[in-house]
């Protein structure tokens, strides 16, 4: 159903840091709407690696990303944030104060104020270039995702990379399966705890390190995998038995039409001030791993922080000449059930630090 909404701040992007940012924007009683092009809230974190342990969520020493989405919903519940999911922003127009997005079903979206926490933006995976390896993906014998751990049981996994995905991954995987990771050198661009946890596994034989090699083939017929052929950097070859393979060479981005709204660029980024989150297009906040800024860091956290940087900077946009006297959510609470989306009452408004 086309739709039609009026709303002090458009987020575009409901993975964990576009909802927070509805966190954000509701305790300084500013109203919101998400806008996904998935069809479910989540971004990355359910649509790619929902029973993936993240360790960095301050108070939570192991979260599952699916359980940490719920938890943001839960949080979220009480600010009743209208969802348009399913649909591409393809339009944006207007100034600071007065935005009209429009998206790919034909929704039109007024706001005084724009949240880009697009992520990756329109993401899939960097494949390895090996031959033939279609039939093994159409057979799920090649994953660049894993949603159920439990499906891998028993099974000979090889995963390919050294980022933190082929690390976290060989860490919670070696219980269940028989793992080997291949790479091309030793040292793993992966959290320096995550790396040395990675190490005493291998170390205790719960994982074959195969170092310094990079995929060469695959081995198996209809789509069923028996090999994978790796090759060492001085040339010769080896092939370890497999049932499947889990290549993680991290994700291509697009940031689709967002790249044309003329908003300033860095590395298919989008460049923002680091104190407030605005573009190079005032009324226009980029958060999460879409934005960047000297010192930038990838990491979930930074962008919780973000968003609350944003939603404040927001504030005089959405509500000009209204003064804003911060107090700390442990001594204001939760503004009273449907606040935000009636807008502040007469007055101040006050804020949240968390």
């Amino acid at each position: 159903m086309v739709q039609d909404i009026e709303t002090d701040v458009a987020i575009v992007g409901a993975g964990p840091v576009g909802l927070f940012a509805v966190f954000q924007c509701g305790m300084l009683q500013l109203s919101s709407v998400l806008i996904d092009a998935l069809d479910e809230v989540g971004g990355q974190c359910v649509a790619l690696y929902p029973e993936k342990p993240i360790y960095d969520i301050p108070a939570c020493p192991a979260v599952e990303a699916a359980e940490l989405i719920a938890r943001l919903e839960r949080q979220i519940a009480p600010f009743a944030a209208p969802r348009l999911l399913g649909r591409r922003v393809e339009l944006l127009a207007g100034q600071a104060g007065g935005f009209t997005l429009g998206t790919d079903r034909g929704d039109r979206v007024r706001a005084r104020a724009v949240i880009l926490a697009a992520g990756a933006g329109a993401f899939g995976p960097n494949r390895p270039p090996l031959s033939g390896i279609e039939h093994f993906e159409a057979t799920g014998a090649v994953q660049y995702y894993v949603r159920r751990r439990e499906a891998l049981r028993g099974k000979r996994v090889v995963i390919a990379g050294g980022g933190d995905s082929a690390v976290d991954w060989a860490l919670a995987l070696k219980d269940l399966a028989r793992v080997s990771v291949v790479h091309r050198r030793a040292k793993f661009r992966a959290a320096p705890e995550m790396a040395a946890r990675l190490d005493a596994a291998a170390a205790a034989g719960e994982i074959e390190m195969v170092i310094p090699y990079q995929l060469h083939g695959l081995h198996g017929s209809e789509g069923r995998l028996e090999a994978v052929e790796v090759a060492a950097i001085d040339g010769p070859t080896r092939r370890i038995a497999a049932d499947v393979l889990l290549p993680f060479f991290g994700l291509s981005m697009d940031l689709g039409p967002i790249a044309g709204w003329g908003l300033a660029l860095e590395r298919h980024h989008l460049r923002v001030d680091p104190a407030t989150c605005q573009t190079s297009l005032p009324g226009v906040f980029a958060i999460g791993d879409v934005a960047s800024y000297p010192g930038k860091l990838k990491l979930i956290l930074q962008g919780f922080s973000e968003a609350a940087m944003a939603a404040h900077a927001i504030h005089p946009i959405a509500r000009p000449g209204q003064a804003l006297h911060f107090e700390y959510s442990t001594t204001r609470g939760l503004p009273a059930a449907g606040a935000a989306a009636k807008g502040a009452p007469e007055g101040a408004a006050t804020g949240a630090a968390s």
